[in-house]
């Protein structure tokens, strides 16, 4: 006979946990057994005891003689006369300072756009495409930088201009998406933005590597991707973080527009003193032949 009232009503409730709790073999079977099986098969190496005389082979140029350690002053040393000789080229600089400094930018627009999207226009009240904007930019950005194999220009004397000239566009996308007031003003901003960026860096990429030997690209990209990322983490702390200005989000985007017109301006001027220098030089054979025949 079941007796009414809250301890019959507690017992019932424990016998449904009961019969709940009881985990039928076959639902932890087949995993358990799974997971044993990997761990037997990642352990099991067949090749490990052949491994070592395969490598000692006399076509494999190796030994089993431990060679001294080098000598770590020498080492940075010589990493450091390698250092001076890459950067000792004005090209290189210009294009390794370009480079640096607008990646350190587009990583800051990218690292945010989101945050500024979702002012335009909160997620909660409208649909989004943020996604499908990310894919067309990364897919006309790859197209444009296609298309820039048939670009015949002189890179070595309208290169600083170029960069000028494109880093100006930036900021101006840059400006828009952060004063527009409209998602698709923003989106359309953000497409052109990481186009001509995509394009920009390939040039710079392959401008780089092509005044550098092969065993210098690691020294020459991997010191530009440390000074990109130290201007980044300086730039975030000032801006961005609240120990720092902590500014909202419309004036961040508003400081790195800024920020790209000034590398436009700063180019603008590098590139007009080289252009001047260039006609300089060809205007001296001519004035001095004049001199020679009179």
């Amino acid at each position: 006979m079941d007796v009414p009232g809250p301890v019959s009503r507690r017992a019932a409730a424990a016998a449904v946990l009961l019969r709940t709790a009881r985990v039928p073999r076959e639902c932890w079977f087949l995993p358990t057994a799974l997971l044993c099986a990997y761990g037997f098969f990642a352990s099991l190496r067949p090749s490990e005891p052949f491994l070592t005389p395969y490598l000692l082979g006399p076509d494999k140029n190796l030994s089993e003689r431990e060679e001294p350690k080098p000598d770590r002053l020498l080492v940075l040393k010589v990493l450091w006369n390698d250092f001076l000789m890459c950067y000792s080229s004005r090209p290189l600089l210009c294009w390794s300072v370009w480079w640096a400094l607008s990646t350190c930018g587009y990583f800051q627009v990218v690292n945010y756009t989101q945050g500024l999207w979702e002012k335009v226009m909160p997620s909660r009240y409208a649909a989004i495409y943020n996604g499908g904007v990310e894919a067309v930019s990364t897919l006309l950005g790859a197209v444009a930088v296609f298309a820039v194999g048939y670009i015949k220009i002189s890179w070595s004397t309208w290169g600083e201009m170029t960069l000028s000239l494109f880093s100006l566009l930036i900021a101006a996308a840059v400006y828009i998406m952060d004063t527009g007031g409209n998602i698709w003003v923003c989106y359309a901003s953000y497409v052109v933005f990481r186009i001509i960026y995509m394009l920009l860096i390939t040039i710079a990429t392959f401008q780089i590597a092509a005044n550098l030997s092969m065993e210098r690209y690691a020294l020459v990209f991997g010191v530009n991707t440390f000074i990109a990322l130290a201007l980044q983490t300086l730039l975030t702390l000032i801006v961005v973080d609240a120990s720092g200005l902590g500014l909202e989000i419309t004036t961040q985007f508003l400081i790195y527009a800024g920020y790209f017109a000034l590398i436009a301006v700063v180019f603008l001027a590098s590139g007009a003193v080289s252009i001047m220098k260039k006609c300089r030089k060809l205007e001296d054979p001519e004035s001095s032949s004049q001199v020679t025949t009179s």
